[in-house]
């Protein structure tokens, strides 16, 4: 059988080392290649042509979906290539779409080059872990590390939730059953809710997006099992506050009871310019403890960095200390480094200490 005509663009995305395949009527191909986007060459796309190309890939619910709602998610997997999140969309000159690369093999914690602390998640038996960052920061490939990490030394039944399914678990030590939002359940909330029946051990939630979503996923941490779920925040106070916020005021207070008693770790993570290519994870990590519990109940939230910074010899971090430890380490450049932090004044004072001059007109330069 003939492959698909985009199965040629997806390999050269591939053999590229591009993280994305970018298609959009009015636009020649383009790729995210160490976090910049780079045309192909190629002529100039039209709303046919990108139609030709994606609508052999897409079953027939899918392409009714793009039809009705404007927007599509599923996965795809071009053979011998890799896999692919896929979003297709309308927008004003027409068709467009996304191909966000997975990794046929799941990548290990070790080969992401994470600090062993993380690998800790693995052991906890109940409790809520957070996995979060922006869009497009490697939460899934960290997560999917995690996971497969518990696949290969426990004996444990695994429930995921994913909207659309990336990467694809065998089943080793575990037994991992893996659901997709539309395709195997109704939603993310109606999908955890009915994952109590079925006795599991761990359920990862692919994405807390609402406060149905998050109440559900922490009576789940709360009834003892291990729940890891994914938000797109940049740090574990601002983790907090996006989850603590989505309920009304007068529902806060029981949350913040349930989170403080059930969350066990927060790593947030974002990806930045590595000098001479690609890009380096810069994490943050929380864990739990008396003065966290504390704060969370106590509405203190800005105290998370101090415990953070207290808690450094348990292997805790802040997201501006990685990416300090970055500079220093030589991985990636100081202006890189700046553009990712959430103190800027703190950054460009220790930039500063140790000769580095960040321009004082530079408050956010471009991404890397």
């Amino acid at each position: 059988m003939k492959a698909p005509r985009i199965d040629r663009f997806l390999k050269l995305t591939a053999d590229r080392g591009a993280s994305d395949l970018h298609l959009a009527a009015g636009r020649p191909p383009m790729m995210r290649i160490a976090g910049d986007l780079d045309a192909v060459r190629y002529r100039i796309l039209d709303d046919a042509e990108i139609k030709a190309l994606i609508q052999p890939i897409c079953r027939q619910g899918q392409w009714r979906r793009l039809e009705s709602d404007g927007e599509c998610d599923f996965a795809y997997e071009a053979a011998g290539v890799s896999r692919f999140r896929v979003n297709l969309f309308r927008q004003h000159h027409g068709l467009a779409a996304v191909f966000r690369v997975i990794p046929t093999k799941v990548v290990t914690l070790e080969q992401l080059g994470l600090p062993a602390s993380v690998a800790n998640v693995a052991d906890y038996r109940n409790g809520l872990v957070l996995m979060t960052g922006p869009t497009g920061a490697g939460k899934s490939t960290t997560l999917a590390a995690l996971l497969d990490l518990v696949n290969r030394t426990r004996r444990a039944n695994v429930i995921t939730i994913e909207d659309p399914i990336e990467f694809v678990h065998e089943n080793r030590r575990c037994i991992i059953h893996q659901r997709e939002v539309g395709s195997h359940t109704r939603s993310f909330a109606s999908a955890v809710r009915v994952a109590l029946r079925e006795d599991p051990d761990v359920i990862l939630v692919g994405e807390l997006r609402d406060a149905e979503v998050i109440e559900t996923a922490l009576r789940a941490a709360d009834a003892g099992l291990l729940v890891m779920g994914t938000l797109h925040t940049n740090s574990a106070g601002k983790t907090l506050d996006r989850m603590l916020s989505a309920f009304p005021a007068d529902r806060r207070d029981g949350i913040s009871q349930t989170l403080a008693a059930t969350l066990r770790a927060v790593v947030a993570q974002q990806l930045v310019r590595r000098i001479g290519g690609g890009r380096v994870a810069a994490l943050e990590v929380l864990f739990a403890t008396p003065a966290l519990g504390a704060a969370i109940r106590e509405g203190q939230t800005y105290k998370i960095r101090d415990i953070i910074r207290a808690g450094r010899a348990a292997g805790m971090v802040t997201m501006d200390d990685s990416l300090r430890d970055c500079i220093s380490a030589g991985t990636v450049e100081p202006l890189a480094a700046f553009d990712k932090a959430i103190d800027k004044d703190g950054m460009r004072s220790w930039l500063k200490r140790n000769d580095y001059e960040i321009p004082a007109d530079i408050e956010t330069p471009l991404a890397g």
